[in-house]
């Protein structure tokens, strides 16, 4: 009797045929070394995975893609493992090979003239802005995470930031792209023209696509002319009433010179304050209910917008709008009012658990919403501190919750989904969106039948389907399921 061969489980098929390909030095497998890409860190995800990969170019990740979908293997794209809603993270299940394309980060070409710049999709942010601020042009992209996120992946959610208001999301910043398709075909995008209006414009159905209709491997980005100056003021009202007002005076006297409008409540402050090292009270009076941090960009040396801000916020201080006003009097001043902003997220944590939501409504409702907003979340938890802050320059509010004092940190959490619902409703009053800047990923998906029409959620399938039919890449993410 001849014997009989037992082929190995795809999963070993697949890592042996990657071996061959590929050598050993594109996987990782021991647990140590993978630690870091299987967890998020808000601590909401881990995952587990069989073993990282780490392709050094385009083609390295063709063949994986490639051999994934010929072994049924499902691929996982992460980049700087900075996303808020768990896309990135394989779940437990551990039949979901995590891909990082951190290896993939040469800034390969910088065209001043043209204003673009040509970039693999491992690049980190900042080096992204020190590469365009060395050839005296601009990357307008900013967030707290601009050290260790990166470009695929922020193009991949369609990131937001604090620039939005002047130059719109990560979107608005992308000319072209090279992808890899769930079949392992390259396709080449790559074009650095400013107007193209061949056909369907494809780049836009993998920005914002959380990576399951492709890997992105490298993209040419849209640069800007590089500010010659800016100024930030930090403002204390009393209500996001008299900040909205504020943002109209503040709009219509400096147009497109406003680059930045930010909200935060006293409460915000007072957390960093507390517990961000290095942060200090620019106010030298006690903290008003909400502040606004502003920042105005000059363009022209000719042209200095200090005068115009310090103008309109006077004048703002005159007729009761705002109540404190400290202007920024040196680079540093302008550092130092941007960390507390920066700060915001990272302190909340300090302060025990924090349930979050990044949500958008029309601006000019905002004041209106947060009322509403804010006495949904107490009617769930009745002594939470609720901590909205946000771009209301775009009408974007991260709407956090941090548990009541001296409360179960774990309870607290335990009602994620009720505070959610409860939040979630009133954005839909006011025709908002439940998902404004971090994408859907793994937390939202099941909240799109709430918010999605059936015809939408069904043209959404029919091109997850048409792009990726054996459903490989990013299964899980976005998309409900069908049924």
């Amino acid at each position: 009797m001849a014997d009989t061969q037992i082929a190995p489980p795809p999963l070993a098929a697949f890592a042996e045929a990657l071996r061959v390909e590929l050598g050993s030095g594109a996987m990782i497998d021991d647990a140590a070394t993978m630690a870091p890409y299987l967890k998020e860190w808000r601590d909401l995800y881990r995952g587990v995975t069989p073993f990282v990969l780490r392709p050094a170019n385009t083609q390295d990740v063709s063949t994986i893609v490639r051999l994934a979908a010929q072994y049924g293997i499902k691929v996982i794209p992460q980049g700087g493992n900075t996303g808020l809603v768990g896309g990135q993270i394989p779940t437990e299940s551990g039949d979901e090979v995590l891909i990082s394309l951190d290896r993939m980060n040469e800034i390969e070409e910088v065209d001043a003239a043209g204003n673009t710049m040509l970039v693999g999709s491992g690049v980190i942010l900042a080096d992204v802005q020190a590469a365009a601020e060395e050839a005296d042009r601009l990357f307008p992209m900013s967030l707290a995470s601009e050290g260790s996120a990166r470009i695929g992946g922020l193009i991949s959610t369609n990131a937001g930031g604090t620039g939005v208001l002047a130059y719109g999301n990560m979107r608005d910043q992308v000319l072209g792209l090279e992808v890899v398709m769930p079949n392992g075909q390259i396709w080449n995008g790559l074009r650095a023209l400013h107007k193209d209006n061949v056909g369907y414009d494809l780049k836009h159905l993998f920005i914002g696509g959380e990576g399951t209709l492709g890997i992105i491997t490298r993209a040419v980005l849209r640069l800007r002319p590089r500010p010659v100056g800016r100024d930030v003021a930090f403002v204390g009202l009393s209500s996001p009433t008299a900040a909205l007002k504020l943002l109209n005076d503040v709009r219509g006297t400096m147009g497109d010179a406003l680059t930045a409008f930010e909200l935060i409540p006293k409460m915000g402050v007072d957390f960093v304050l507390e517990y961000g090292a290095g942060a200090r009270n620019p106010f030298s009076e006690p903290l008003c209910d909400w502040t606004v941090l502003i920042e105005v960009s000059t363009f022209q040396a000719d042209r200095p917008m200090r005068d115009p801000l310090q103008d309109v916020l006077m004048k703002a201080y005159e007729d009761g709008t705002v109540s404190d006003v400290v202007v920024a009097q040196s680079i540093a001043d302008g550092d130092a009012f941007w960390r507390i902003r920066d700060l915001l997220s990272e302190v909340q944590g300090h302060a025990g658990g924090s349930i979050k939501h990044d949500v958008s409504v029309p601006v000019h409702v905002i004041p209106e919403f947060l009322d509403d907003a804010i006495a949904a979340a107490l009617s769930v938890v009745p002594d939470a501190r609720p901590l909205p802050f946000g771009h209301m320059g775009d009408g974007n509010i991260h709407f956090n919750v941090s548990q009541p004092v001296g409360a179960d940190k774990a309870e607290f959490l335990s009602r994620w989904d009720e505070m959610a619902a409860a939040v979630h409703a009133v954005t839909g009053r006011y025709n908002g969106s439940i998902a404004a800047e971090h994408g859907v990923g793994r937390l939202k998906r099941n909240l799109l039948r709430d918010v999605r029409s059936p015809v939408e959620l069904a043209m959404m399938r029919a091109v997850k389907d048409a792009f990726d039919p054996k459903g490989i890449m990013s299964p899980g993410r976005l998309l409900p399921d069908a049924n």
